[in-house]
């Protein structure tokens, strides 16, 4: 069965073509830049074992014409990826936000593209891009099962104090605000694969993924314990542009005495802040250039990120009663040896201790690199959301 999978970002498209259940890559490919100038798609197709690489620029003005181009680049019986629309057997669809209706993948029918629909002021920026391409996959591939694959299922088991925030529950059953974490599909996809590296089914994992978007999950044999983001994505981790945690006492005080909009402080906590706020760059790779260089801003900016990390990683010790593994994943994670030698820094009184040799080595998928004296693993783990998104259409 030939698997499309497409991942919807705010202004990108990533997708991979799979023969499963062999779990089988035929292509992988993005397009970038989607609504802005210089938009462009590439791709890598694996054909007999030999690797063809394309990419083009094109005009996209949103990701429907991405999800088009896309489309187009995968029928082209020339690449020989399929030869027509009829050999793609089911197109998985990553949504972020699934809401409290949610909680496992599903056959996308009208009345789930509704749900999805409501959902679009929960996550402005990701549903409604992936309702788009929705749209335009059911139309091209007719015969194919559409598959909703959602960010927040992965969450749906946490323990309710873990799930709901302190205010009148009035707000919880008419408002639905409640924890609903994001991530989940990264955070099931490498806890899993380290249970199997651990020959441990009932391992107590904390898992971080840290990239432009960052956040924490506590897994108790495959069972998320609790999760970093909460409501929306802004909480939690400190982020590119995200604040993280917040004193809500904060944004009242700025709107209250400087007459901010809620607009304005919206997009002040979620495109202004974290560390671009803190140091000018939301590039974790240019922050950490421009501490090297003794830049005081971006010295505050790369030690508070890594701060923040530390106090949910104690956090969720105790929330987990013990830890056996901390995983890395994602762009920093997978990729910022300093930056994990930061977070793990002075954590041997939890049984953490990277092993520096084994941590600058370059990345070469799924790896250990603690130290053999301490009891807690400490494993980077290369993130394939659109693989987990395969998997969990295949369960259907």
């Amino acid at each position: 069965m030939k698997v499309l999978v497409v991942n919807a970002g705010s202004s990108s498209l990533k997708f991979r073509l799979y023969l499963m259940p062999a779990e089988q890559l035929l292509c992988a490919g993005n397009a970038e830049r989607i609504g802005e100038d210089g938009s462009f798609v590439h791709c890598n197709i694996f054909n007999d074992e030999q690797e063809k690489k394309i990419e083009h620029p094109v005009a996209m003005g949103d990701h429907a014409s991405a999800m088009r181009e896309i489309i187009l680049l995968v029928n082209n019986a020339a690449h020989g990826m399929i030869a027509n629309p009829a050999e793609i057997e089911m197109v998985g669809h990553r949504v972020v936000h699934g809401g409290d209706h949610f909680d496992a993948p599903v056959h996308i029918t009208p009345a789930v593209k509704e749900q999805i629909k409501l959902l679009f002021p929960f996550a402005p920026l990701h549903n409604p891009a992936s309702y788009r391409c929705i749209e335009v996959a059911s139309a091209f591939f007719p015969d194919a099962k559409q598959v909703a694959v959602f960010d927040t299922a992965f969450y749906h088991t946490m323990p309710p104090e873990a799930a709901h925030y302190a205010i009148p529950h009035s707000y919880f059953k008419q408002d639905k605000i409640r924890v609903y974490g994001f991530h989940g599909i990264s955070h099931k996809y490498v806890t899993e694969e380290a249970v199997k590296h651990l020959q441990q089914p009932e391992a107590k994992l904390i898992s971080l993924h840290l990239g432009n978007g960052c956040s924490a999950a506590a897994v108790d044999g495959n069972r998320p314990v609790d999760t970093s983001m909460g409501f929306s994505p802004v909480s939690g981790l400190v982020m590119g542009t995200r604040s993280g945690d917040i004193d809500p006492a904060t944004i009242l005080h700025l709107m209250m005495h400087h007459g901010f909009s809620v607009e304005y402080v919206d997009n002040l906590l979620n495109k202004q802040s974290g560390l671009l706020g803190l140091s000018g760059h939301s590039d974790m790779r240019d922050v950490e250039k421009a501490a090297e260089s003794g830049h005081a801003d971006a010295q505050l900016a790369r030690n508070l990120y890594a701060y923040r990390i530390k106090k949910y990683i104690g956090a969720y010790v105790a929330a987990l009663n013990g830890v056996d593994a901390l995983i890395f994943t994602a762009g920093v994670g997978e990729h910022d040896n300093n930056m994990r030698s930061l977070v793990c820094s002075g954590l041997t009184a939890l049984g953490i201790e990277i092993d520096p040799v084994l941590n600058a080595l370059p990345n070469t998928g799924l790896r250990a690199i603690h130290s053999g004296s301490r009891p807690v693993k400490i494993l980077v783990i290369p993130t394939n959301e659109e693989l987990e998104i395969a998997r969990q259409c295949m369960t259907l």
